[in-house]
């Protein structure tokens, strides 16, 4: 089972390393940020994708998308 840390406790675990060690995991904790964002990313484009083949997605302007807008309301 996971152990549930709490806010606190982290920014205190992180105070008590080094000043190259935090430097180390804010990097860390920086590029694995930006892996899951690319991640997301690609989901979201593989789904996009899928939609405009299936017939499901829909193309338009800015104006279109407006107007469908304001139609569901």
């Amino acid at each position: 089972m996971r152990n549930i840390v709490s806010l606190q406790q982290a920014i205190e675990c992180v105070e008590s390393l080094s000043l190259e060690e935090q430097d180390l995991l804010i990097e860390l904790i920086q590029k694995r940020r930006i892996e899951q964002r690319r991640q997301q990313i690609a989901t979201h484009a593989t789904q996009t994708l899928e939609s405009l083949e299936a017939g499901t997605a829909k193309r338009g302007t800015l104006a279109d998308l407006r107007a469908d807008l304001l139609e569901e309301e």
